[in-house]
């Protein structure tokens, strides 16, 4: 969707995603574009997933695990994975240290399910990113997501939890006729705010995935952006990695083709670099041919700080 359809709309908050393997420039896009929508007057939130946190260079300022004001309507959240996961487990998992009584019930097993199941760590991340999509607090909220391979796992949670957290429900329903027996085994105490074995969590957990996936298969609230350079094997894996977002009704609308070289005719390698490129250029137009594609020449200097991001916005937005 471009920038200035968007801004001409009054609609519900909107999710901009940029994804891409490392190195590629996904994090100057996403600073990039939520600098130019702030400065457009949206109200924005960029957010990151990525364990490097390289957003706080990009913006050259800290930002940390509180939302942090940056700019005027500018805010922005590096999530911590492993704080994010130690808050999932005490929310879904209450009664963790009685897990040796549980097990002796059979009960136990909701717990090992947890976790062993696949890219725990994510799952934590993935529940603090249900909270900020819930929010009608922004205009924009943009995801800089970890490499490629991390957010495809990430972005496939849904179905994961869906499968496990159903399972753990089936199991608990299956021995909730042994709740008095563990009321009277385990110091719960009588009163009416008893734990319920994380049931409430379970299924409040599995709504907000449903809706999760929902926004995230929603072309008119959700944007995801690949980022890519002009070589074979980037290539190779954005087209994997749009094969796989489709398996999972993700809509991707545009291709960043970042860190092209500009015409030098003073500099042989950066002419024989130049023409390598523009090869690379003509296969990623013809195989992502239903794409927009957007193309990135390389800045002199590095993208750090609000100029940079500026200038890389002006350039990515052009057209828009």
């Amino acid at each position: 969707m471009g920038l200035r359809k968007m801004l001409g709309k009054e609609k519900k908050t909107e999710f901009f995603f940029f994804s891409g393997k490392g190195g590629v420039g996904k994090t100057s896009m996403a600073a990039a574009t939520a600098l130019r929508f702030a400065k457009k007057g949206k109200k924005v939130l960029v957010i990151s997933t990525d364990p490097a946190h390289s957003l706080a260079d990009s913006f050259d300022k800290k930002i940390g695990g509180e939302v942090k004001k940056l700019d005027k309507n500018l805010y922005a959240v590096e999530i911590d994975p492993k704080k994010a996961m130690a808050e999932y487990k005490a929310k879904l998992m209450p009664q963790i240290e009685k897990i040796d009584m549980l097990k002796g019930l059979g009960l136990g097993d909701m717990f090992d399910m947890a976790d062993s199941a696949p890219g725990i760590d994510e799952v934590a991340a993935f529940d603090k990113f249900l909270q900020y999509m819930n929010s009608n607090e922004y205009d924009i909220i943009i995801f800089d997501t970890a490499p490629t391979g991390h957010a495809l796992r990430f972005l496939s949670l849904p179905d994961v939890l869906d499968s496990w957290v159903g399972k753990m429900i089936k199991i608990r329903m299956k021995f909730s006729g042994m709740a008095n027996m563990i009321k009277r085994i385990l110091p719960f105490g009588e009163s009416d705010d008893t734990p319920q074995l994380g049931t409430e969590q379970l299924d409040e957990m599995k709504k907000r995935i449903e809706q999760a996936k929902q926004l995230l298969s929603d072309p008119a609230r959700t944007h995801y952006n690949i980022v890519t350079i002009p070589e074979q094997m980037a290539i190779l894996e954005s087209d994997r990695c749009i094969q796989t977002l489709k398996e999972y009704n993700i809509p991707v609308e545009t291709l960043i083709v970042n860190q092209l070289i500009p015409k030098n005719s003073r500099c042989v390698f950066c002419t024989e670099k130049r023409e390598t490129q523009q090869k690379r250029l003509k296969e990623i137009e013809s195989t992502f041919a239903k794409l927009e594609i957007k193309e990135m020449e390389m800045f002199k200097e590095e993208v750090r700080g609000t100029r940079m991001l500026e200038n890389v916005g002006k350039m990515l937005y052009a057209k828009s």
